[in-house]
């Protein structure tokens, strides 16, 4: 497996008129899934090891332009850009804190995700196997006021070993090695919350056995040695050990 912790940071390796581009391009993309209504959601990738660049305050995602963007230090504060700062910085940076290997997020509000947040649900039964294979068990945050400290406290304990949260009464963020990544985990975010609604509406949710969830994890194990064996991008989602260990526990309960 990729030991991603010591791996080159990807950005890096492209320019920041690219990075400026791919911003615009996944903004639309969220926009159009209605993950971002008004001038909600924002958008971040790391530009260097000090810098970040980022979707700035108070545009809409669909009207992004690259000259938009600003770039800020490792502490929030302003370094380039003619825009202002989403106040939402503060969850951004958390997230780069404490997981090095990411190298890009996105913060929006899927409405069935959202949904889930609101009602104090996390999604934590898993009911298909795409649930098992990409993002495992989505927490729940619990409620912070945005644009506070209290949003990065409240993901703290979840960061080390999810790709994506769910933020009570809020919405969702998750990250990856590429904005690519954290846009699929965005989606497949939404698309998981869709499911479980649908098959509890239909009033005979059948969860994964602890057993089927076990053979789940061999093969994606497999997956990702074989991805590691031929130096392919890993499409799937990091996840520690310890993240396995409890979305087993929780099944098998």
């Amino acid at each position: 497996m990729h030991d991603r912790n010591n791996a080159p940071a990807e950005s890096e390796c492209r320019t920041e008129a690219q990075l400026r581009q791919e911003l615009v391009r996944f903004g639309k993309w969220v926009h159009r899934l209605g993950f971002t209504p008004g001038t909600s959601g924002n958008l971040s990738v790391r530009l260097d090891r000090q810098r970040l660049l980022v979707t700035p305050t108070g545009v809409s995602k669909c009207l992004l332009k690259p000259a938009d963007m600003v770039i800020v230090d490792l502490r929030g504060r302003l370094l380039e850009g003619t825009r202002k700062v989403t106040s939402e910085i503060g969850m951004h940076l958390a997230v780069y804190d404490q997981r090095p290997d990411v190298q890009a997020v996105i913060h929006s509000h899927p409405p069935i995700a959202t949904a889930f947040a609101c009602a104090g649900r996390a999604l934590s039964e898993m009911l298909c196997q795409e649930a098992v294979m990409t993002l495992g068990i989505v927490p729940l945050a619990r409620y912070a006021t945005t644009g506070t400290c209290e949003v990065a406290e409240s993901l703290a304990p979840y960061l080390p070993a999810h790709d994506a949260i769910l933020l009570a009464n809020h919405g969702a963020v998750s990250y990856g090695l590429t904005l690519l990544e954290a846009f699929q985990k965005m989606e497949t975010l939404e698309h998981l919350a869709q499911v479980s609604l649908v098959a509890h509406q239909l009033g005979t949710a059948q969860p994964l056995t602890a057993q089927q969830i076990e053979q789940l994890h061999l093969a994606r194990s497999k997956y990702l040695h074989n991805a590691a064996q031929t130096n392919e991008p890993d499409s799937l989602p990091h996840r520690t050990q310890q993240h396995e260990t409890e979305l087993f526990v929780v099944e098998s309960r």
